[in-house]
């Protein structure tokens, strides 16, 4: 199965590399999008090897969340592991299998940097990779402290220097590395968010649209997810070095931050999500998030630990 250039992780200073562009697949073969973060790599783990048996042909593609987003909206992709808000957004999306990443606790690689006290904050400059991030950041400023920050880019491969922003949201691989600026306040948003709800915190899903057949890439897409877990050792020490951090903070990113089951707890906090979202004015309060399956999240979960 051909796979796609894979662009490098973005640090600081690095410039972003398009994949190819997805629309020119056969649109007869299945067509796979999965995020190039450290996170995303478990649910990815041999997948190549299992289209090749199950879906000869399909091809898999691998970018930055919101391309990946606008790929499956567009319908150049099939399947893709996007930003959980556009399943909240889009009533016509479907999640697929029960891999995703989610965090119960600090995520690290999800971070809100502020010149300024949180309180004070007047503007926010959001990751272009970011959707779910960028929305959960705008949900908890306004559900802590009433804000509403005037919003701003910070294009893929911008350093944090080429913001004059109050606060920074950063994403993905480069959240994970100091920055050479000193800020007043950091948020890790995974921690916030268990430490405000008590819930778990899913950040990307596999999504289809409805009627698409994804034959038994569905079942290659959880034998993935299934082999990572049982791979995350192996996967952070061939994953560390182009990362530019020790083995060990890999694997204990992958151990300890993330975990990759959609299970009841993480289906109450995707509605509890959504429910914020809708009042923020960030989702549709129609749109529910519905499985393959046909289950559908409750629409009752617990109620926040507010503190």
């Amino acid at each position: 199965m051909p796979i796609s250039a894979v662009p490098q992780p973005v640090l600081e200073s690095e410039t972003p590399v398009r994949m190819t562009e997805p629309g020119s697949i056969n649109p007869n073969h299945i067509r796979i999008g999965a995020v190039n973060y450290l996170n995303s790599k478990p649910l990815i783990e041999g997948l190549g090897a299992d289209l090749e048996s199950v879906s000869p042909g399909s091809e898999l593609f691998l970018d930055y969340p919101s391309r990946l987003a606008d790929d499956l909206e567009a319908g150049h992709l099939d399947v893709a592991l996007v930003p959980s808000i556009e399943c909240l957004r889009d009533p016509g999306y479907e999640v697929v299998t029960d891999a995703c990443v989610a965090t119960h606790g600090p995520v690290l690689s999800v971070k809100l940097y502020s010149r300024v006290p949180m309180p004070e904050i007047t503007s926010l400059a959001l990751d272009e990779g970011s959707r779910t991030s960028a929305t959960l950041a705008r949900v908890l400023l306004a559900e802590k402290f009433g804000l509403h920050p005037g919003l701003e880019p910070l294009p893929l491969g911008c350093s944090v220097d080429a913001s004059s922003a109050d606060a920074i949201l950063l994403i993905g691989d480069r959240a994970m590395h100091p920055l050479r600026e000193t800020f007043f306040d950091t948020w890790d948003l995974g921690d916030i968010w268990s430490e405000w709800t008590g819930l778990p915190f899913v950040f990307a899903l596999w999504a289809t649209r409805p009627g698409t057949s994804l034959g038994r890439v569905e079942e290659a897409l959880v034998s993935a997810r299934d082999r990572g877990v049982q791979r995350l050792d192996l996967i952070a020490e061939r994953e560390a070095a182009d990362l530019g951090i020790p083995a060990t903070e890999a694997a204990g990113y992958l151990h300890n931050n993330l975990h990759f089951h959609l299970g009841h707890a993480e289906r109450h906090g995707l509605e509890l999500f959504h429910r914020l979202a809708v009042a923020q004015g960030l989702a549709s309060e129609s749109s529910d998030v519905i499985f393959r399956d046909r289950d559908v999240v409750p629409v009752t979960p617990p109620l926040l630990h507010r503190t």
